[in-house]
């Protein structure tokens, strides 16, 4: 079981930044990998980034260039820097963690609101 605790979001105006943060109960060591969802009102929930304790990284093509997914040295919080915010990334962010019989685990949700 992994317990996931999401931080960071809130409201900005297009162009600007915020960090988001995911502490996790264990390390991305222990799991197939660690990442960030995103669900805006009436969509599907989509991937945002991925991160394997090996270091691969996987983007959505919308937030290429613009975001970028790391941890901590212990690799128990994972980060979603977010930079040149555009109205369209506004949505619920939501951490995840997969564990090695491929289950997934989600966080409860964080909001990020960009303002045109």
């Amino acid at each position: 079981q992994v317990q996931l605790v999401e931080s960071g979001g809130g409201a900005v105006q297009a162009g600007g930044s915020l960090r988001l943060s995911c502490a996790a109960s264990r390390s991305i060591f222990s799991l197939n990998a660690m990442g960030w969802y995103h669900q805006a009102p009436g969509k599907q929930r989509e991937l945002v980034a991925t991160l394997t304790g090996g270091g691969f990284t996987n983007y959505a093509n919308s937030v290429k260039a613009r975001f970028t997914i790391s941890r901590n040295s212990a690799g128990n919080t994972v980060y979603l820097q977010m930079n040149s915010l555009k109205p369209e990334d506004t949505a619920v962010y939501y951490c995840y963690a997969q564990v090695p019989s491929n289950y997934d685990y989600w966080g409860q949700g964080t909001q990020v609101t960009v303002s045109s």
